[in-house]
């Protein structure tokens, strides 16, 4: 079994993602199947083959220990890492080719609390990856597209896994589309960008960053893709059939 791991911004199309990247494995002969590891989400695009919800229930948390919501979401995705076996014995159970995980929507209470880095280091599997999705309706500006890739950075560094940097929403961001694609393989056009919208110390601050980001090897290309029309799924898999297959695609 190979397990992909999708993570983002609130928003960002994470569990849609989830759902389309389910439905192109299906559709090319893979057994994929889909863990939910949000317990707050109240609807979902797909059928979960594996969901925390059946394990930990977000209400009774808040009632039991008198919590606010986000007091008992913390406290809700701690407790799924003390429900790790009996979550993996389903798995097993299901025993799919690929296992896509949902992450949470805050991915602060996945990626920053240990709970998260336990729960992707338990899942027993032959390979992981990560996803990260760059939201396209959040990074028109250079500035904010800077801020995200230093959010991805963060996110690779707490899961330790190999990622893949998507950008969503495509068919809504217009021509942003060319200027976004640009800056995330030219970094001397992002510069050139961020000096035009930044004033001294934002450009200061953040092309420092973006140098950081480069020098320590963490820039990548983004993948474009829509949830809408199914564009991109093709290299998406593909860049992830190389961290997960050793090159070996799933037949299109």
């Amino acid at each position: 079994m190979k397990s992909v791991f999708i993570s983002g911004t609130a928003g960002s199309g994470k569990t849609l993602l989830a759902s389309k990247l389910h439905e192109y494995y299906t559709k090319n002969g893979a057994f994929a199947a889909i863990l939910n590891l949000d317990p707050g989400v109240d609807n979902l695009p797909y059928t979960c083959d594996v969901d925390v919800r059946d394990y930990v229930d977000y209400v009774s948390v808040m009632q039991q220990y008198e919590l606010g919501p986000n007091g008992a979401m913390i406290m809700a995705n701690d407790l799924i890492a003390s429900k790790i076996d009996d979550i993996q014995d389903q798995i097993d159970r299901v025993n799919p080719d690929y296992l896509i995980v949902d992450t949470p929507g805050q991915i602060e209470l996945f990626a920053y609390r240990s709970s998260g880095r336990f729960v992707v280091e338990s899942l027993l599997a032959e390979e992981k990856a990560s996803i990260f999705i760059f939201d396209g309706a959040l990074i028109t500006t250079p500035v904010n597209f800077v801020s995200i890739a230093l959010l991805a950075t963060s996110i690779r560094l707490r899961l330790n896994l190999p990622a893949i940097n998507v950008l969503t929403k495509t068919d809504l961001i217009g021509d942003n589309l060319k200027n976004i694609l640009g800056w995330s393989t030219n970094m001397r056009a992002l510069e050139n960008a961020i000096a035009r919208e930044a004033d001294g110390d934002t450009f200061s601050l953040t092309t420092n960053i973006l140098r950081g980001l480069n020098l320590g090897g963490f820039a990548q290309g983004l993948i474009p893709i829509s949830n809408v029309t199914g564009d991109g799924f093709v290299n998406l898999e593909g860049a992830l059939s190389r961290i997960l297959n050793l090159g070996e695609e799933v037949e299109d």
